[in-house]
C-alpha cells in the first residue's frame, strides 16, 4: 500500500474546493463524489443557483454524504476565500494579469508544501458555462490551467475537480509511481524449462504437418524460438502454455475433453501418429 499521510490529517489539510455559482446540483454531486475519491471533503459553494440543501446533488454524490453534509454556502467569493492563506483559480483561458501560472502536477505540489507549513489553502472552480471572471480569479493567488487540446479546451466541472483533486493525493505519495495493489510476483523460468517446451512444441508441430516445406523447418524453429524467447515467461506461465499444447494434442472436436480416457484412441492421435498406426496395422 502506498505510504501517505493520515487519511484524517490529509482530509483536514487539503485545500477547500470552492464552486463559483455552480449551476447543476446533480454538477455539484459529481464534484462532491471526485474530492471523496482522493481524501478531499471540504466543499465551498458561491452562490449556487438552485440553493442548497439539494437532494439531487446528494444522488449524484454516490455515497460521499460525509463531503454534502459538510459543505458550506457563501453569498460572494470574497466571504467563500476570507479565511484561506493562498487560492489556486482553474482557467483554461489566458489571463491579462502577473498571476504565475501553473500545471496541475505543480499546482498539487505547491498546495501539498503549503498545507505541510500549517497554511489553509483552496482551489477555486468557475461556473460550467464560462467559468471565471478576471475579478474573481483577481482574489486567487495563483492560477492553474491544464494541459487540453485548445480547438476543445472545456472541461466538465467534476472533471477539473477530480484532476485538481487527483495531483493533491498524488503529491502525498512516498512514491508517485506506486499503486495501492500490484499484480504477483512471478519467478522467471529457467532456460531449462524454456528448452523443454521448445522441444514439446516443436514435436507437436511436427506431428501435425507444421514445418513445410521441410528445408525451411531450421529456420521456422528459430522464427518460433525467437517469438517464445522475447517474452520472458515465468514458470506459472510456461505450464499454462504446456496445458494447452498437451490438450491440443490429446483432443480434438471428434473427441473432446470429458469423453473418457485419452488412451490410444486413434482420433485422439496427432495426424503423424495416426498415419505411423495405419501403417503399422497394415
Amino acid at each position: 500500500m502506498p505510504a501517505i499521510e493520515n487519511t484524517a490529517k490529509t482530509a483536514s489539510a487539503g485545500p477547500a474546493i470552492i464552486l463559483v455559482e455552480p449551476q447543476l446540483g446533480e454538477n455539484i454531486g459529481m464534484v462532491a463524489r471526485a474530492m471523496a475519491n482522493f481524501g478531499l471533503s471540504e466543499l465551498r459553494l458561491v452562490n449556487p443557483r438552485d440553493g442548497w440543501p439539494s437532494e439531487k446533488a446528494r444522488a449524484a454524490a454516490s455515497r460521499a454524504d460525509h463531503v454534502i453534509d459538510a459543505t458550506r454556502v457563501f453569498d460572494d467569493l470574497a466571504s467563500a476565500v476570507a479565511d484561506l492563506n493562498f487560492v489556486f483559480a482553474t482557467t483554461a483561458r489566458e489571463r491579462d494579469g502577473f498571476k504565475p501560472v501553473r500545471g496541475p502536477v505543480e499546482a498539487g505540489r505547491a498546495l501539498r508544501a503549503r498545507a505541510l507549513a500549517g497554511e489553509r489553502t483552496g482551489i477555486l472552480f468557475g461556473r460550467e458555462r464560462f467559468g471565471l471572471y478576471n475579478d474573481e480569479v483577481g482574489l486567487a493567488d495563483e492560477i492553474v490551467t491544464f494541459p487540453v487540446d485548445p480547438s476543445f479546451s472545456s472541461l466538465n466541472i467534476a472533471q477539473a475537480v477530480l484532476l485538481m483533486s487527483y495531483e493533491w493525493m498524488k503529491s502525498g505519495l512516498a512514491d508517485e509511481t506506486q499503486t495501492n495493489f500490484s499484480g504477483p510476483e512471478l519467478a522467471p523460468a529457467t532456460k531449462e524449462q524454456l528448452h523443454s517446451l521448445f522441444a514439446y512444441l516443436e514435436n507437436a508441430l511436427e506431428a501435425r504437418g507444421y514445418f513445410r516445406p521441410e528445408e525451411k523447418k531450421p529456420k521456422m524453429v528459430d522464427n518460433l524460438r525467437a517469438v517464445l524467447t522475447r517474452a520472458g515467461f515465468a514458470e506459472p506461465e510456461l505450464k499454462v502454455l504446456r496445458g494447452i499444447i498437451s490438450s491440443l494434442d490429446r483432443f480434438s472436436p471428434a473427441m473432446p475433453r470429458g469423453d473418457g480416457s485419452p488412451g490410444d484412441d486413434p482420433r485422439r492421435l496427432p495426424a503423424g501418429a495416426r498415419s505411423r498406426a495405419k501403417d503399422e496395422e497394415s
